[in-house]
């Protein structure tokens, strides 16, 4: 009878040539000094962030003592807030575990994370000056000047600070994570052909791999095998000592899984299961709780409570100064357009919203008036087209009437444009993820008109690029990305690109 082939325990150390013999097993363990220099590193990154704001502080205070009257004028109070906002940047960053290397090295968009907590650290602040009664004996153009330039300085400054994490964080380095891996032997070659150690600042020091199950011997001999096999791999992990182990056998067999669950249990390392490719689509994947129910959470809605107020707010402020500014000219093109053809000066379309949830939008009418429903898509040199519309179409000013939606919540200034609800039907079936567009509110203008994607689209391709470049929206929004949009939609050549 032939004998049951052993499990095989490798070492890493064969990666790494210049080592000798002699010294492979000892560069495996972990170096004295490590946990020091990973919390040395988080302290930088926190550190960091310190500095840029202080940086900010010393601006404004230079730029208020070179105001005529306002030296020494409430320019100490300002430091007063500065170190609040310090306090209420540095305490949510650090009580979420950003300050460290993991978090440098994952890949999470700084912007967004980032503004974020600048404008609740401000608000906090704000509050506090508020109920201390403290606020009017702030400089208010030292505020100005901190709060502007001081969102750029922390970005620049952790912006730097990770990329210095980053290109020190090598499988070599004393701050790597020393990982241990156990599975089967397709599933750590399939880890090893979808993963980089180098890229992702990990040091891979050994691999246990398991004994596939034999269907056609005994259940209870499986079980055995498995058990010793697992002995091994404690054994080996106990020596070792990595930081963390991951289990690679599929979430399907759930009694190996099990089982290899309970015996890593006993030992003091970092647990995981292994990393799926559904899970890789995701950024942001995490335990929660929903009631009493446990499960993994790999998506949530796009803008959190703080970021929708913050959105709509300045969709607010910034609708209803452009209507009341922007009022005579309104009123100039709805007369032009009553003059130049017959028919009402405004043009309402249903469309989907947020939800998807059906809304009429308001534009000025740009096409003659017609008799039947049936909707066809505007094309370039389009007969329907008139006079006035084709400047209006040409110069955008045909949006401004959707600034109304705005103020009514049925749009935003930025977002993904609304399609006519022909269009949301037909191409919902035909492009992965369309309908993804409609998890936040529709906008005036958006990424993808500002990068002259707009107009008649030809092709599925035309229709995918655009979507693509809403999806990144949505997931990269923040209110200086809205700016940025606003500002390109008036002032860059490609927003008036395809507009006809």
């Amino acid at each position: 009878m032939p004998r049951a082939r052993q499990p095989a325990v490798r070492s890493s150390a064969r990666a790494v040539p210049d080592e000798r013999p002699s010294t492979r097993w000892t560069s495996l363990m972990p170096r004295r000094g490590r946990g020091l220099l990973r919390l040395a590193i988080g302290a930088a990154l926190a550190l960091a962030d310190c500095l840029a704001i202080a940086c900010v502080g010393f601006l404004a205070e230079l730029v208020h003592r070179s105001l005529p009257g306002e030296a020494g004028s409430g320019i100490e109070a300002v430091w007063h807030v500065l170190v609040l906002v310090t306090a209420f940047l540095i305490v949510p960053t650090l009580a979420r575990g950003e300050y460290s290397v993991e978090a440098a090295l994952s890949g999470v968009p700084l912007l967004r994370r980032t503004a974020t907590l600048w404008l609740a650290a401000w608000t906090g602040a704000l509050i506090v000056g508020f109920l201390t009664k403290t606020t009017g004996e702030v400089s208010r153009i030292g505020v100005l000047v901190c709060f502007a330039a001081g969102l750029p300085a922390v970005v620049v400054a952790r912006r730097l600070t990770v990329s210095l994490v980053r290109r020190h964080s090598t499988p070599r380095s004393v701050s790597a994570r020393r990982v241990h891996l156990v599975g089967y032997e397709a599933d750590v070659a399939s880890f090893h052909a979808r993963h980089d150690a180098y890229d992702l600042g990990l040091r891979v020091i050994g691999e246990t791999v398991l004994r596939s199950p034999d269907t056609t011997v005994d259940p209870e001999e499986v079980r055995a095998r498995l058990a010793e096999d697992l002995d091994l791999a404690v054994s080996v992990v106990r020596f070792l000592k990595p930081d963390d182990v991951f289990i690679l056998i599929p979430w399907g067999e759930v009694a190996p899984l099990e089982s290899c669950i309970d015996a890593f249990l006993r030992v003091p390392v970092g647990l995981h299961l292994r990393p799926g490719r559904v899970m890789d689509r995701f950024g942001e994947v995490r335990v929660d709780r929903v009631g009493r129910l446990t499960g993994l959470r790999i998506g949530r809605p796009p803008l959190g409570p703080l970021e929708i107020a913050v959105k709509r707010s300045f969709d607010l402020l910034v609708a209803a100064t452009a209507l009341a500014l922007l009022s005579p000219l309104l009123l100039l093109i709805a007369v032009v357009i009553r003059l130049d053809t017959p028919g009402p000066c405004l043009f309402r379309q249903r469309r989907h919203g947020f939800n998807q949830e059906a809304f009429s939008v308001f534009k000025f009418r740009s096409m003659r008036t017609a008799k039947d429903a049936v909707f066809r898509q505007a094309t370039r040199n389009d007969d329907r087209i008139t006079r006035v519309g084709r400047v209006l179409r040409r110069t955008n000013l045909d949006e401004l009437p959707q600034l109304l939606n705005v103020i009514r919540g049925d749009m935003s200034l930025v977002g993904p444009r609304p399609h006519a609800l022909a269009h949301d039907r037909s191409f919902e079936r035909r492009i992965a993820r369309y309908a993804r567009r409609h998890n936040v509110r529709p906008g005036i203008t958006g990424w993808a008109q500002v990068n002259g994607l707009r107009g008649e689209t030809l092709t599925d391709a035309d229709m995918r690029r655009r979507v693509e470049h809403d999806l990144h929206y949505i997931d990269n929004w923040s209110l200086w990305f809205d700016i940025q949009i606003l500002v390109m939609t008036v002032l860059a050549r490609s927003a008036f690109r395809n507009a006809y």
